[in-house]
């Protein structure tokens, strides 16, 4: 694992979705993804892979109702897994429970694509070490081919369990609005960099990753933000490496004329398009 979800980078660190029935969700999320309760109300789960770190909170909010077509918000969450071997042991683990899945060849990493039984999007993946990522005038490239599943299933025969500890927040993909104004919030408001532009989509990031959050509007330019107890996103936060980084951060949101409001422990500020971002240290 590269030092690209380590500060000083800044990149995600946890997300928030809502779910229709929060134990049948939190089966799910034990059962097929493998990771583990942290913490447990009767409305919300903390989800963890070590043991010790949130990476999801589910949540189910009174008068939940399911997840809404053509609106802003969540594409899918991507957690990072520590090895290709790791990826190869969770295709297994997909093909043994005949869950349905996809999968892609993303030139600088390998993925699978599923979805939670309420709809919220999930990839799993693992990069490609960095050095072979080929970058032009600030680029990456990156492209969607066919996954060669066989050769991956013989990166590792080991029986799966649950999520290898090492997993990360590897990146979020969110349905936007607009990108004019978008871009605008996460580079001269958030310090992001475009790192590839494709298709009506954006892919961000800082420290020279393939990409922290992609931006798209394949839902339609203009989507509406959905309803705030439909099943999808609830927030996700940004890490910044320490105070004095995250009120930097701060003084360009406002600048932009973002409106940030400050929480216990946190900031919250929200893209034009209504996802909400809290800014943790």
């Amino acid at each position: 694992m590269e030092k690209f979800h380590q500060k000083p980078v800044t990149f995600v660190g946890e997300v928030s979705i809502n779910v229709l029935d929060l134990n049948n969700a939190i089966t799910f999320y034990q059962d097929i993804i493998g990771l583990q309760v942290l913490r447990k109300t009767d409305r919300q789960a903390v989800l963890t892979a070590d043991g010790k770190n949130s990476l999801l909170t589910l949540e189910q909010p009174v008068g939940v109702t399911p997840k809404e077509g053509r609106t802003s918000g969540l594409y899918h969450f991507a957690l990072l897994l520590p090895t290709r071997a790791d990826l190869a042991v969770f295709l297994r683990h997909l093909l043994e429970t005949n869950y349905p899945l996809g999968a892609a060849d993303h030139v600088v990493s390998e993925a699978l694509y599923i979805t939670d039984p309420d709809g919220n999007g999930i990839e799993i993946y693992s990069d490609r070490p960095s050095a072979g990522w080929k970058w032009a005038d600030g680029q990456v490239a990156m492209g969607t081919e066919q996954l060669d599943g066989n050769d991956l299933l013989k990166e590792s025969d080991r029986e799966w369990s649950q999520l290898p500890a090492g997993t990360l927040m590897g990146h979020i993909h969110l349905h936007v609005s607009e990108l004019s104004k978008t871009e605008e919030f996460y580079m001269q408001g958030l310090g992001f960099s475009v790192v590839t532009r494709m298709g009506g989509a954006l892919f961000i990031s800082t420290g020279g990753y393939h990409h922290h959050i992609g931006l798209n509007t394949w839902n339609g330019v203009g989507a509406p933000a959905a309803k705030e107890n439909s099943v999808g996103l609830n927030w996700y936060t940004l890490v910044f490496a320490d105070e004095e980084a995250r009120n930097k951060i701060i003084e360009q949101l406002k600048g932009i004329g973002a409106v940030v409001t400050e929480q216990e422990a946190f900031y919250v500020v929200a893209d034009p398009s209504g996802n909400e971002i809290h800014l943790v240290v």
